[in-house]
């Protein structure tokens, strides 16, 4: 089955937006958890806007599942990252001032660059996924890095998906398919909805992980947590 993770940047920044410690990221995290999630996902950036570094090393010691931080490798991301040593790390290229990501990599031209991180994030046991879009010659390269698995990019998909779905999905499942034929491990994630998973899933069936955040943190508000979690898991049944 493919995964669930539980990007809870969402979280933290309604709880900065009042100081404090309500609402509880830990807690979050761990409720996640008790609802059936498979993993946590964050992104500490270097403003700290929701997730802080500190939370980062708060919620490693208590989690049960899966931890994913993901992020741009600056020098100090990567001591976190190495500091921490969570199942995963996800490389992405967007720069500090970035509102969320909102591109892949260019493995082309930064194929030097990541060999050299994917290789030292190896060394001390971490689990390494690359972000990339649907350009077969980015997930070409991303293989010549030596990376474990790359994450889709999937906002095209989930835009275009109300206008004409096969067609949105159509790049996703090519490259999809080069991906498992080079023996990546593939993850997905950007703009996934309870509105647009299931079809996804259904055509990549061999999708190891989906990272959802934004659209399952807005569903819970309505539906709650528990239910939302649930609902999200049957997308992938």
């Amino acid at each position: 089955m493919t995964k669930l993770s539980v990007n809870i940047n969402k979280i933290a920044t309604l709880r900065n937006a009042r100081g404090g410690n309500v609402p509880n990221v830990c807690q979050v995290a761990l409720d996640c958890e008790k609802f059936g999630a498979h993993g946590i996902t964050v992104h500490p950036r270097p403003d700290e806007r929701h997730i802080r570094y500190q939370d980062v090393l708060d919620l490693k010691p208590i989690l049960k599942t899966e931890f994913n931080i993901e992020g741009y490798p600056s020098a100090g991301f990567i001591e976190l990252v190495k500091s921490v040593k969570p199942h995963q790390v996800t490389l992405v290229p967007d720069p500090p001032e970035a509102i969320t990501s909102n591109s892949g990599w260019d493995t082309v031209k930064n194929l030097d660059f990541l060999k050299a991180i994917v290789a030292d994030f190896q060394n001390v046991g971490i689990r390494v996924s690359i972000f990339v879009d649907t350009n077969l010659k980015n997930i070409e390269f991303a293989a010549k890095t030596g990376t474990d698995r790359i994450e889709l990019y999937t906002e095209p998909y989930a835009t275009n998906y109300p206008i004409d779905k096969e067609k949105a999905v159509a790049p996703f499942v090519e490259a999809a398919k080069l991906a498992k034929e080079l023996g990546l491990g593939i993850n997905a994630g950007h703009d996934l909805s309870l509105e647009n998973l299931a079809y996804l899933h259904a055509l990549i069936p061999w999708l190891d992980e989906v990272s959802i955040g934004h659209a399952l943190i807005a569903d819970a508000l309505y539906l709650g947590l528990e239910d939302t979690i649930n609902r999200y898991k049957k997308q992938l049944e």
